[in-house]
């Protein structure tokens, strides 16, 4: 019995599969952690989301920013753009199940047994691990609530782009959101930059990646997160792990085995 984080497989089915063999997945025994984005770009988003959804309990999924662009589109806000693959989705004869699954999915996830937070995007610097799941928990309540609608209506938009406890309505949920599903960089306040998604090297002045200002000995548990393809998987602070290795763009599909840290990839 095992436990695997997998980074941003966004439609790459194909690869699920082949990187579950290599790790001799036991879907009665083991857990497949998806660190969001498990739809968009790739190829075969809509066999991607019945096969994680048929896991059951044997999946634990966050939800990033395609697939909350996804549930938006589904709830009559914004269209698919050039470059989504989200159409067999939506016009699936068991799309209402799917979908109706997805939003359940929640921002965050937490494990105090095996020592693990999982996010799609990252935790900012000023809010400690306790505030990460009392937020989440005030988008969860919008996206589950009678009137998801007008969550996703108000969704879009960078501002605002720094977090005030003052803030109220749908600029907070947005705020929050932002946090958990696109953020890369910050400067030491936490106020976002969500432009730039290249690699940390070249990042603009006044603001780091996420992870640089986080305090070691703040965090009880250990991070994993996706989203940053750039990242390459790569990240100097021991107890966060990036595990977005950028699939959908050509670059492998990486799991780690939580117990032990040992990682997997496949072309």
């Amino acid at each position: 019995m095992a436990t695997y984080a997998i980074g941003d497989v966004q439609g790459c089915m194909k690869q699920l599969g082949k990187l579950l063999k290599e790790i001799s997945f036991n879907r009665k025994k083991d857990t497949l952690w998806f660190c969001g984005d498990l739809v968009n770009r790739g190829p075969d988003s809509l066999e991607t989301l019945r096969f994680i959804k048929g896991l059951g309990k044997h999946a634990v999924v966050v939800l990033g920013n395609h697939d909350l662009h996804l549930l938006a589109i589904a709830h009559g806000i914004g269209a698919c753009r050039r470059k989504d693959t989200l159409h067999p989705i939506l016009e699936a004869p068991d799309r209402k199940e799917l979908l109706s699954w997805l939003i359940q999915q929640p921002l965050i996830h937490t494990d105090n047994s095996l020592g693990y937070m999982m996010v799609h995007a990252g935790i900012p610097p000023q809010w400690s691990l306790k505030e990460c799941q009392k937020y989440a928990q005030e988008v969860q309540a919008a996206l589950r609530g009678p009137h998801p609608k007008h969550f996703f209506k108000h969704m879009y938009g960078n501002e605002p782009a720094c977090w005030q406890p003052s803030l109220k309505g749908q600029a907070r949920l947005r705020a929050i959101t932002n946090y958990f599903t696109r953020m890369r960089l910050c400067d030491p306040q936490g106020c976002l930059e969500l432009n730039y998604k290249g690699a940390p090297e070249g990042t603009p002045l006044g603001y780091q990646p996420w992870y640089e200002y986080r305090d070691t000995k703040r965090d009880r548990l250990s991070i994993v997160f996706g989203h940053w393809a750039a990242l390459e998987g790569t990240c100097p602070i021991k107890h966060i792990h990036a595990l977005d290795t950028g699939c959908v763009w050509g670059g492998p599909l990486t799991v780690m085995n939580l117990e032990t840290k040992k990682r997997y990839s496949v072309s």
